[in-house]
């Protein structure tokens, strides 16, 4: 089943929502997102804890 990760869960009023097959997926895109549109140059193992626990079947 897809999965999807909506930023806004994590960063209030960031529309984006990452989708892709598997979790793994999902963190990618979510990552790349962060970097580009957030300003992170590194995501932090307790953002991505969090980020993986948002992570819903679409």
């Amino acid at each position: 089943m897809a999965k999807q990760l909506k930023c806004g869960d994590l960063m209030p009023g960031c529309n984006f929502v990452a989708e892709g097959k598997d979790v793994s997926e999902v963190m990618a895109k979510a990552a790349a997102h962060a970097k580009k549109d957030h300003g992170m140059t590194a995501i932090p193992p307790d953002v991505a804890k969090k980020a993986q626990a948002a992570i819903r079947d679409k």
